[in-house]
């Protein structure tokens, strides 16, 4: 794409490289597609700043709806204690992130809502 035609769909910035990355794995190392080309007619394109925001976001995504299966008692990738560690530190580092950010609040995430899950991961692991 050529970036001096376009702006990122997210924040607006022209003028910079943007991107739109459609293959990859998820924080629990499964493969996802984001974009299928068939099915996507006004693809997203972001610069880095907003990318990286949009990968926070996948992993905060991925770790709340696994652990909402775990709360509700179904087989959950958190139910392995390593695992379930390793989505609590990334809580914790997208919270930094988040709180860190010179750019102004997240387009794709609230800080609150990560506040809110490490407060629940928190309360789960006291239980256990």
């Amino acid at each position: 794409m050529d970036a001096g035609e376009e702006s990122c769909n997210a924040c607006g910035a022209a003028g910079t490289a943007l991107m739109k990355l459609s293959l990859g794995k998820d924080f629990f190392g499964r493969a996802y597609d984001r974009l299928s080309p068939s099915t996507d007619q006004s693809p997203k394109w972001y610069c880095e700043q907003c990318s990286m925001q949009k990968n926070l976001q996948r992993d905060f995504r991925d770790i709340r709806a696994e652990f909402d299966k775990l709360t509700a008692g179904h087989t959950s990738e958190l139910s392995k204690t390593e695992t379930f560690q390793r989505a609590a530190i990334r809580l914790r580092e997208i919270a930094t992130i988040l709180g860190g950010s010179t750019s102004g609040p997240s387009p794709f995430l609230a800080a609150p809502d990560v506040a809110q899950l490490i407060g629940r991961f928190q309360s789960t692991t006291m239980q256990a």
